[in-house]
């Protein structure tokens, strides 16, 4: 029967009893497949880090312009990761990049909270903050 209308027969339940099957067109089953996952992907909400990278000693109006870039991050819902790096001698001044945090993290406070406190990691240290539900 499925010859003679030029379509396939496609096997939909092999462990049902008795098994069962359709007549259709193959081709077209396989891609109304993959463009109904295509689909339900798109609809999902993916929300990415970001990493904004900076010195202990960065001047504080550059300090400005990367919490304003994590602003813009935050309000598209990516979670944002601070990294300060330190270098040499830097490392015996590690308040300076704890103080840096701190500034950032005032700056943000009505946008973000902490969701993980500045950490050390070698000569780095990072924090994370994520966008408030509203």
């Amino acid at each position: 029967m499925a010859a003679d209308e030029g379509l396939d027969l496609v096997e939909v339940s092999p462990n049902a009893e008795p098994p069962v099957c359709k007549i259709m067109d193959y081709g077209k089953y396989l891609y109304q497949k993959k463009r109904k996952v295509r689909q339900s992907s798109q609809k999902q909400a993916t929300t990415q880090m970001k990493e904004l990278r900076f010195r202990p000693e960065t001047d504080p109006h550059d300090l400005e312009i990367k919490v304003n870039k994590a602003r813009k991050f935050l309000e598209k819902g990516n979670r944002v990761q601070f990294t300060v790096f330190f270098r040499g001698r830097q490392m015996m001044h590690r308040d300076q990049g704890y103080e840096a945090l701190e500034s950032v993290t005032e700056a943000l406070d009505d946008i973000a909270k902490v969701e993980r406190e500045p950490k050390f990691s070698g000569k780095r240290l990072t924090m994370v903050v994520a966008p408030i539900k509203a």
